[in-house]
């Protein structure tokens, strides 16, 4: 997954916490695919958003539904209002994604999208400060060449890849273009913010069910 580097709101977005109750639901993921439909087919009309205009940092995920085999996935640590947010990341994470060449039409009924928004951001007092399958977590290191870096894996990432901490602090290392060798004394410098998430998801063909109810 990718970040972008909107990142002047992540002091507010750090300190806010999502409201009792879940906020994320499957329409948000509906609307993602009407934005990526209408994309390839212009008259497919994209329906207003049904759900509340507030403001999160989020991540927008796409999967082959069959295998979950990642196809593309970005977002911000930033708050932004949801119906512009989710529309932009949407493209963003389906058409710019860096890992990956944009994703064409006859994928997207192979595909799950999933929408992530994102809370409770704390300082970790190491970096082993988290828990798999609870934390998302962002690091911030020095590179070799003395480059300040950022990475991210959401929460469910390292419980996905069967990873430990250390497997997945090293796998989150070399994502963000660290080189040299992983040592415990490196490992030390890194500042690591954990963060929890509401996550929905919705296939291609739940997506058709819940966009067309009567057909």
């Amino acid at each position: 997954m990718q970040q972008d580097g909107r990142m002047g709101a992540y002091a507010s977005a750090a300190s806010k916490a999502l409201p009792d109750g879940r906020v994320v639901s499957p329409q948000m993921c509906v609307y993602c695919f009407d934005v990526l439909v209408n994309h390839f087919k212009p008259n497919h009309p994209i329906l207003s958003p049904s759900f509340p205009n507030r403001a999160y940092p989020l991540f927008v995920t796409w999967k082959f539904t069959q295998d979950s085999r990642l196809r593309g996935c970005i977002g911000t640590f930033s708050d932004i209002n949801l119906h512009s947010g989710l529309k932009d990341y949407t493209f963003s994470s389906a058409m710019r994604d860096s890992r990956f060449k944009p994703v064409v039409w006859d994928e997207v009924q192979h595909l799950q999208c999933s929408v992530s928004l994102l809370t409770n951001f704390e300082d970790a007092v190491d970096y082993l400060d988290w828990e798999i399958g609870v934390h998302g977590i962002r690091i911030e290191f020095n590179n070799e060449h003395g480059q300040r870096r950022t990475a991210t894996y959401l929460p469910e990432v390292a419980s996905e890849q069967g990873w430990n901490k250390m497997q997945t602090i090293e796998s989150l290392l070399r994502k963000g273009g660290y080189n040299a060798k992983i040592t415990t004394t490196f490992c030390k410098s890194i500042h690591l913010t954990r963060y929890q998430s509401e996550k929905a998801l919705v296939t291609y063909q739940e997506y058709l069910c819940l966009r067309f109810p009567d057909s």
